[in-house]
């Protein structure tokens, strides 16, 4: 990918930044963009928010026009250019949240959304027209306590994801109040954070902020976003221990991103070094239809081959799944290459180079010598009708509306409140409700 020429300074940088710098002005003093760029940056912040800790301006090469860190964190005046498919909600979180603050796109899982604001703000966001400076920095008293009761009204939640914004821009203070209150919620098991503050901001996990995730009777895991391999400097992977060595479980959440991360070489350092901090990589995400971004974004067959690439040359430690998140809220799917085709009764596999291979087929199973068929049948039905009984408790209010709103959203209608769940709560939550403790 081609750099604009404006992108870098040719004048020696300032002192080291001693604070997040936050306009074209400090990003031009910072020696992180030329004067004759602060026009263009200026305009692009009018819109979206910016904000570059010192962590990640010292981390930016200077020297270098196509620095993969300043592609992530400077602004760029492609960013003004929309394409007609891209939309402010490329994920649908509107159509699936019932309360401000909450998104219940998932059964057993809901995101609460406790602040707007963050360490630093990614170029690429998929949520860049609903955070920043305009955003509420907090969801406020009242709001929360509404979030909080729908999720104690809800049983089937069995975790929720700490997002926003960052999580990890509370206090410790604030951010162990939320732990503390989720963990009374009986069925709530587990809390996840969604954060990029251990790349950003490392000096933020203190020892305060790490006792404050560890609420009683509730797990944590934190989920931590990072797309290049610089990024794992010694302060980032001294958070990371801090993390791990409180026995918080860690995985990481990675955006393809041309000009960033876009070849296997790229990607298997990276992998590699979050395992090595102990951070199980989990999601590679391909990018989202955020407007002004499509400078970022690579075709599925190109990330499914370099998930290819690195399926032969990556232990299974480091391999995240590749996914989209179905533009309009339909959920994620995963992007997986597909390994095995028919091939008469035989199955082709395709192994990592190319290769091709043939798989026999199942062995024909002759009815054991006395055995009982119609009790296996009998039990085989029974396990059947046990399952389906199960997922209908689960899922079954629903997941007609998912396929509803998701349906609604793509043809553009928006939320669909007279028949969300939370609009018929009483119907699909009828049960008594559990006693916090």
């Amino acid at each position: 990918m081609s750099s604009p020429p404006f992108r870098r300074s040719t004048q020696a940088p300032a002192a080291f930044p001693a604070a997040t710098l936050r306009s074209a002005e400090d990003l031009v003093a910072a020696g992180l963009l030329a004067p004759a760029a602060k026009a263009g940056a200026k305009a692009v912040a009018g819109r979206y928010a910016v904000a570059v800790t010192p962590q990640i301006a010292g981390a930016i090469d200077r020297a270098d026009p196509q620095d993969p860190l300043a592609l992530q964190f400077l602004p760029d005046p492609r960013e003004l250019e929309t394409l007609p498919e891209e939309r402010a909600d490329p994920i649908g979180d509107d159509a699936y949240s019932p309360v401000p603050g909450v998104v219940h796109r998932y059964a057993d899982r809901v995101l609460l959304k406790v602040t707007g604001a963050c360490a630093v703000y990614c170029r690429f966001c998929f949520r860049r027209e609903m955070v920043g400076p305009g955003a509420a920095s907090l969801l406020e008293p009242a709001a929360l306590e509404a979030a909080l009761d729908y999720i104690a009204g809800a049983p089937q939640v069995w975790e929720v994801i700490l997002t926003g914004g960052d999580p990890l821009v509370l206090s410790p203070r604030r951010l162990a109040e939320v732990v503390e209150r989720l963990a009374a919620i009986d069925h709530v098991k587990i809390v996840r954070v969604h954060t990029r503050v251990p790349v950003a901001a490392p000096e933020r996990i203190t020892p305060a902020l790490v006792a404050a995730l560890r609420g009683a009777g509730i797990t944590p895991w934190v989920a931590v976003h990072a797309n290049h391999p610089r990024e794992l400097s010694g302060p980032v992977r001294d958070a990371l221990a801090r993390l791990a060595d409180a026995g918080i479980p860690l995985v990481s959440q990675t955006v393809l991103l041309r000009g960033v991360n876009d070849d296997a070489a790229t990607l298997g350092a990276l992998f590699r070094g979050l395992v090595e901090c102990r951070v199980k990589p989990y999601y590679l995400h391909h990018p989202d239809l955020a407007p002004g971004t499509a400078h970022f974004r690579l075709g599925i067959r190109e990330g499914q081959a370099l998930v290819r690439q690195l399926r032969g040359a990556l232990s299974g430690l480091a391999q995240p799944t590749y996914v989209l998140d179905i533009p309009g809220g339909a959920g994620k799917v995963p992007l997986t290459p597909v390994h095995v085709a028919e091939a008469g009764d035989r199955l082709a596999v395709t192994d990592n180079c190319g290769g091709g291979h043939l798989y026999p087929p199942p062995p024909r199973r002759a009815p054991r010598q006395g055995s009982a068929s119609g009790r296996c049948s009998f039990r085989k039905a029974a396990a059947q009708a046990a399952t389906q009984e199960t997922n209908k408790n689960c899922l079954g209010e629903i997941r007609p509306w998912l396929r509803s709103a998701a349906s609604s959203s793509r043809a553009g209608n928006g939320p669909i409140a007279s028949s969300a769940p939370w609009a018929r709560r009483k119907a699909w939550n009828s049960r008594s409700r559990p006693a916090s403790r």
